[in-house]
């Protein structure tokens, strides 16, 4: 599971590349495929009939009020879906009117907005004639209620994105998937497992590439694998993606191998060419590439024939020949205009380069192969492709998923798409450096740049030092604000918990955003708790970054977290628990607009006495911006 409104990219490019190389390839989103078929008036009354069984006493809240209001439920959710797919605009009318839906316990969020005792909650965010919006974020709490009501009566992993995680994530040993995917299926595993097998019956397949880019994706990959495995043993299955890249290097657990034939590390092309010559009889199994197999003695076995890398600009365009673009759903979640991007519309995923131009960053995975390995394309190139996709989607949304795109190969790109008269809309992520000038921002909005994301992390110029992340405080508020005076909308990625960061460290940081999103340089952001990882910097060289790794368990799966000791946080240090509620509330209402003018200690729950007053001067960023 990953987003439901656009496809993951991995498989638009592996089937496009693929193609290019003269194999027959098709693609299918069984993520979606799944959502569609549990949010649908038959998927609901095989929910009702699971809950029914159910003891009353076992059943909560989301799921009584789910069989309690289970006519209005039935009676809604197909339009509703048909709604959020952009095919029946005119029911806004109906859902935005609040007499349409059901409301479960998802909506007691909207009393917070009724601040003017109104009676319309939503009116500030959507005002009077915002009515499409209005109903996109009603459905999507409506949604919410049920994805509540999966997870509460049928699989307590249940998200639409991070779906059972905590089977997959860091992991070292796979007993609990082997125990979760030994388990009879319940609900959704049955409709997952009846999806899949559809698809093998309607495309034939001789081998099956299963993509699995997060944790959250790990647990129905396998059970994707095992029906496939019961039903059509001589498929031969593939197993690949960012999870695999950065959790499974160290596999050594042949029970993975009762379930997929195959797992490649890092970028697909070329050991699936040579994964494909294998079958075809053509090369040796010892003669792949970046592949763990099992063996003839049932142990694992990773085999790396050192062989060229296929070039970025050789990789070709992606395609998305096959999925049913008009069947995702377009949420609203977040009543921020940045925010909504990662869930509302239906983008076509492209990257600028391959790989970090920068890979310094010390909490970064710096050393594998989708940062460390560096490629661009030509603008010509690039718009080439851009072209060839709008062609076929009819869509001209594009996000462009680089770890940071590279400002020259941005300003190339903005140049060649005003020289030829393309007319997109884009997005994508950037390190915030000095090279964007104001009329770089410029230029890339008149290209269709309408949003940009980058790391901020700690506010802190000695931790940015620290984290080699190659900026500071003032530059990033001069690039932001280029940025928002273009008229481009801008996110930022923040962090907590870095090595030796102290309290006075997480309130000034807190002070520096507060100012940031006062003067109009940043429209959102996200703070997320540091993780060191046994591929960054800070895992690699703990020592460099003033903390001790713990040691890892033994383990024959994933690796990939490192627990750490930052003496700054022993006791009686930083509680970093206590300041990420604290920094999460204050994000939160910065992005709705609410407390800009007030003190950053008030959103801080910390002992009398605890929290220290910032050391940075009020009009800080207001003197650099001047």
């Amino acid at each position: 599971m990953t987003q439901l409104n656009t496809p993951y990219p991995s498989t638009a490019y592996l089937t496009g590349f693929l193609r290019s190389r003269g194999v027959a390839a098709v693609q299918d989103d069984l993520a979606l495929g799944l959502v569609l078929a549990l949010l649908s008036r038959e998927g609901l009354n095989a929910l009702r009939e699971s809950l029914r069984a159910m003891p009353e006493a076992d059943r909560s809240g989301p799921v009584n009020f789910f069989l309690d209001h289970f006519s209005s439920y039935a009676q809604t959710i197909d339009p509703v879906i048909a709604f959020l797919q952009g095919r029946d605009s005119t029911l806004s009318h109906r859902i935005a009117g609040r007499g349409f839906l059901p409301e479960g316990p998802r909506f007691a969020a909207l009393d917070a907005y009724d601040d003017d005792g109104t009676g319309d909650p939503l009116g500030w965010a959507f005002g009077a004639l915002g009515q499409q919006d209005r109903a996109r974020h009603l459905a999507t709490l409506y949604l919410n209620d049920l994805a509540d009501v999966l997870r509460d009566g049928v699989d307590e992993g249940f998200e639409f994105v991070r779906y059972a995680e905590r089977l997959a994530a860091s992991q070292p040993s796979f007993d609990a998937l082997a125990e979760a995917l030994a388990q009879p299926p319940h609900l959704i595993d049955a409709v997952l497992e009846r999806l899949a097998l559809q698809a093998i019956d309607k495309h034939q397949p001789t081998l099956v590439l299963l993509s699995v880019p997060f944790p959250g994706s790990v647990y129905s990959a396998f059970r994707i694998a095992q029906c496939i495995k019961r039903k059509h043993p001589q498929i031969r299955i593939a197993m690949g993606g960012g999870f695999v890249n950065t959790e499974l290097r160290e596999l050594s657990d042949a029970r993975v191998f009762d379930h997929v034939d195959f797992i490649t590390l890092d970028g697909g092309e070329r050991p699936l060419l040579n994964l494909i010559e294998h079958l075809q009889g053509q090369r040796s199994a010892q003669r792949l590439v970046r592949t763990f197999v099992k063996n003839d003695a049932g142990r694992v076995q990773y085999i790396h024939l050192q062989e060229p890398e296929i070039a970025f600009e050789d990789v070709g365009t992606p395609t998305w020949d096959g999925l049913p673009l008009h069947n995702y759903l377009s949420l609203l979640d977040m009543l921020n205009p940045m925010n909504r991007l990662w869930s509302d519309g239906r983008w076509n995923k492209l990257t600028v380069a391959h790989g970090c131009y920068w890979k310094k960053c010390s909490f970064c995975d710096v050393s594998l192969d989708y940062i460390s390995r560096y490629e661009t394309a030509s603008a010509s190139t690039l718009v080439d492709r851009i072209q060839k996709i709008v062609a076929e989607t009819g869509q001209t949304g594009f996000h462009f998923v680089d770890e940071a795109a590279p400002p020259k190969a941005l300003k190339a790109l903005a140049e060649e798409l005003l020289r030829r008269g393309v007319q997109i809309s884009w997005w994508g992520n950037i390190r915030f450096e000095k090279t964007f000038t104001p009329d770089l921002c410029e230029l890339l909005a008149q290209s269709g740049c309408i949003a940009m994301s980058g790391g901020l992390e700690v506010a802190s110029d000695r931790l940015l030092k620290l984290m080699q992340k190659g900026v500071s405080i003032e530059q990033v508020a001069q690039v932001t604000k280029g940025f928002a005076d273009a008229g481009v909308l801008v996110h930022a990625y923040l962090m907590y918990g870095f090595p030796t960061q102290t309290v006075q460290d997480t309130v000034d940081a807190l002070e520096y955003v507060r100012q940031l999103f006062e003067n109009g340089c940043i429209h959102s952001g996200f703070f997320h708790r540091f993780v060191c990882t046994v591929h960054s910097p800070v895992g690699r060289d703990p020592e460099a970054y003033g903390v001790t790794l713990l040691p890892l368990p033994e383990g024959t799966f994933a690796k990939n977290d490192v627990g750490f000791v930052d003496p700054t946080s022993m006791p009686p240090g930083v509680d970093h628990d206590l300041l990420g509620q604290g920094l999460k509330k204050a994000i939160y209402n910065y992005m709705h607009g609410i407390g800009l003018d007030a003190d950053v200690r008030q959103w801080f729950e910390l002992p009398k006495g605890k929290c220290p007053k910032t050391t940075v001067s009020r009009q800080k960023i207001a003197g650099v911006l001047s």
